[in-house]
């Protein structure tokens, strides 16, 4: 299986909260596994299919349809083909609050932000130019070294634009979603929690009050993943960043990443991520020079 997602460490940096993720043509089926994080999201399909879960409602994405997660919402996306170019934008709401008494935080983004209000999942293709701008920009930052102050306002300013097209066109709603999902959040944090040792059905259905064959079936039908699955994917997602931000062994990080058979690992890994450990620590090292 194919992941790229890096939802167990903050997006953006202090000078530059706003990220882009870009991910493109996996030539493979892939799923990135169910998460939820308290920036805003805007999934924008740039070529191809891709099927987008917001909330336990299914959508599918074509290009130029572009969907919305609010803060708090567990939301998976896959495809079975593996044929599509797609971009995450990421941002806390703050990156483009004024910070005053206003009505304009005071009725909308301070509600946005703490839940109260939030944008349908679904917007279509209504904010297609506004994300191809949003396109050019991280096309144009990856060739600069510096943060660009300018790069910054445009930024902000497209986003801006965005909040006000959703406000026109009706697309803030009341959040009738803030009490759904409470189970499902607490089966990932537990899992979150406690990926790195032994996660049996049988003490995941003691820990929800669940038979064995329930809480397997649960997990499958609302997260289309096994909890196998979601346990490995946490496991080597832990595992890269370890082999990344570290300079500790290869067995080190597989050990503190839940493995104990080091080859295991080491064949988990490659097939994941098409790169053995090693070779992926080069590879960050001289991207770094």
């Amino acid at each position: 299986m194919y992941f790229e997602l890096k939802e167990n460490k903050p997006h953006g940096t202090k000078d530059d909260p706003f990220s882009t993720y870009h991910i493109e043509n996996a030539g493979q089926s892939f799923q990135i596994p169910v998460h939820w994080h308290d920036e805003f999201e805007i999934i924008y399909v740039k070529s191809g299919f891709l099927t987008v879960n917001i909330s336990g409602e299914n959508y599918i994405g074509k290009p130029g349809d572009a969907f919305v997660v609010s803060p708090g919402n567990l939301h998976f996306m896959g495809s079975k083909t593996g044929t599509v170019d797609y971009f995450t934008f990421l941002f806390p709401l703050k990156y483009i609050s004024f910070y005053t008494d206003d009505i304009l935080d005071d009725r909308l983004l301070e509600p946005l932000d703490s839940g109260r209000l939030m944008i349908s999942p679904s917007v279509k293709d209504t904010i297609k130019e506004l994300c191809e701008q949003l396109i050019e920009i991280y096309e144009a930052k990856k060739s600069e070294r510096e943060l660009n102050i300018t790069t910054q306002i445009k930024t902000k300013i497209i986003l801006l634009q965005f909040i006000l097209e959703m406000w026109e066109k009706g697309f803030i709603v009341e959040n009738n979603t803030s009490g759904r999902n409470i189970v499902e959040k607490e089966m990932v944090s537990y899992i979150q929690q406690n990926f790195t040792g032994k996660i049996s059905l049988r003490e995941f259905g003691e820990q929800f009050h669940l038979s064995e064959k329930y809480i397997s079936r649960y997990f499958k039908e609302h997260f289309h993943i096994t909890l196998s699955q979601y346990v490995v994917y946490l496991r080597l997602e832990y595992a890269k960043q370890l082999l990344q931000d570290t300079d500790i062994s290869v067995t080190e990080a597989a050990m503190r990443s839940g493995y104990q058979n080091i080859s295991y690992f080491i064949r988990s890994f490659k097939k994941t991520y098409g790169v053995s450990p090693l070779k992926y620590r080069k590879k960050q090292v001289d991207c770094m020079q």
